[in-house]
């Protein structure tokens, strides 16, 4: 281990971390440019083949930039999607931004360091760093943007230089050490461990800009909104903001267990899958979509009266027709991820005549990654997290992601050595209590590594 590396673990000062030197690589998860076409072919393009886990070259630090040695972070499936080279190779994302020269030239390298969640502390910050030194502890939003393009100011996902942190630009988390933007830092919430810290931003801003903020269905007191894999990372937090808005979450799960699960988050209403047949293989066809909807449909009025406000929906092609068909008449569909696909067929009748509306969305803003955040820092949002894995295990724990066999967040540990650790405010943990910190948390030993 590197001095900076032992400085921040000993919990040094940070004029210590200041002082100690950089080291001039570090150990990451990342893929590689010469991978690109290893899984042509295959049917089974499994992550654990092209992620790599080794030192890669520590970068240069643009003035608008921190480097952030990262305790914890977590898996998320734009990782699955760089590590199977689809829907394209993010190493043409790295290109292109790589064209516009000065920093943004770093980017383009024959490895991607990967992973768009972050919590740790703040070891060097650019000379154009005003808010936060070195010391702070952090957790990294995943919106990159320019803070010079004047659409960034009305709200930053709709900049033309937006760019998933991790995903479209290098640098990113799953590694002992992440370069971001300062425009990305927010407080970590000191009562939660870094694991938990770190399983939050992504999923969780990217769910309240979906369901809360103005930019998404605007969610008010009394709306019904069915959520598609509710004991997803998504899901799960998507659960507990209708929850916390005076809404009624209905929750579809795949399994028993899972709507076992999904009660004790706290959702009123849980379907199972099975129960409807929605788990058959069959094509949905466009007269089976109708079919199924009907029997959702059903399923929903039977328990709350009503169909639903919004459907929240980032499962994608296997669900978007069932989404559109049982939203009520003026509902809102709110989409994001498409896991499952990205081409989405549907009954345009049942939308336009209905007066039903589609609403795209993507992360958040860094005002939407606030407000989450507090939330999150008042303890009204608890942390996702089911899993957590070593870094030297990140394949393991993206496969898991990949195949569907994970609940909520999968957590992955760099720096810190075991979980538990980063807690600072022990009597608001204590306040809130662990068992409804941990709702998702698995404990066997074959999960906790």
């Amino acid at each position: 281990m590197d001095s900076l590396s032992a400085a921040v673990l000993a919990g040094a000062p940070p004029e210590q971390l200041e002082r100690e030197p950089l080291p001039q690589d570090y150990l990451a998860a990342h893929i590689r440019a010469e991978d690109v076409g290893m899984f042509r072919g295959t049917d089974d393009k499994d992550v654990r083949k092209s992620l790599h886990v080794g030192r890669v070259p520590m970068p240069e630090l643009a003035p608008d930039e921190v480097l952030v040695a990262v305790m914890a972070s977590s898996i998320n499936y734009n990782t699955v999607w760089s590590a199977m080279f689809e829907p394209v190779p993010t190493f043409d994302f790295l290109r292109r931004y790589g064209r516009q020269g000065g920093f943004a030239a770093r980017h383009d390298l024959p490895h991607h360091v990967v992973g768009s969640d972050a919590a740790g502390v703040i070891v060097r910050a650019g000379v154009g760093v005003r808010r936060w030194k070195v010391g702070d502890r952090v957790v990294v939003s995943p919106a990159h943007v320019d803070d010079q393009d004047p659409a960034a100011h009305g709200d930053g996902m709709m900049s033309g230089e937006q760019r998933a942190w991790g995903f479209e630009t290098n640098f990113g988390a799953l590694a002992h050490y992440t370069v971001a933007r300062s425009s990305q830092l927010l407080p970590k919430p000191e009562h939660l461990t870094w694991e938990e810290a770190a399983s939050i931003p992504l999923c969780g801003g990217t769910a309240y800009r979906m369901l809360v903020g103005e930019h998404g269905a605007r969610i008010k007191q009394g709306d019904i909104v069915l959520i598609w894999g509710a004991t997803g990372g998504l899901g799960a937090y998507a659960v507990q903001l209708v929850k916390n808005g005076g809404g009624i979450p209905v929750g579809v799960v795949s399994s028993p267990e899972k709507a076992q699960l999904l009660r004790a988050l706290g959702c009123d209403v849980v379907i199972d899958r099975a129960e409807l047949g929605l788990d058959s293989a069959d094509p949905l066809t466009p007269e089976r979509t109708i079919e199924l909807g009907k029997r959702l449909g059903r399923a929903i009025r039977a328990a709350v009266g009503e169909d639903p406000h919004v459907v929240f929906d980032y499962v994608g092609r296997a669900t978007f027709g069932l989404s559109v068909f049982v939203v009520r008449r003026g509902g809102v569909v709110v989409t994001c991820g498409s896991s499952t696909g990205f081409q989405h067929e549907y009954d345009n009748r049942y939308l336009w005549m209905n007066l039903k509306r589609i609403v795209g969305s993507h992360i958040a803003n860094l005002q939407e990654m606030a407000e989450f955040n507090r939330l999150v820092q008042l303890g009204r949002i608890v942390p996702a997290l089911s899993q957590v894995y070593p870094l030297a295990e990140v394949g393991e724990a993206a496969r898991l992601v990949q195949t569907n066999r994970h609940l909520g967040k999968v957590g992955v540990l760099a720096l810190a050595p075991e979980p538990g650790l980063g807690v600072s405010d022990p009597a608001l943990r204590a306040a809130i209590g662990a068992k409804r910190l941990a709702p998702l948390r698995l404990t066997s030993p074959t999960h906790e590594r």
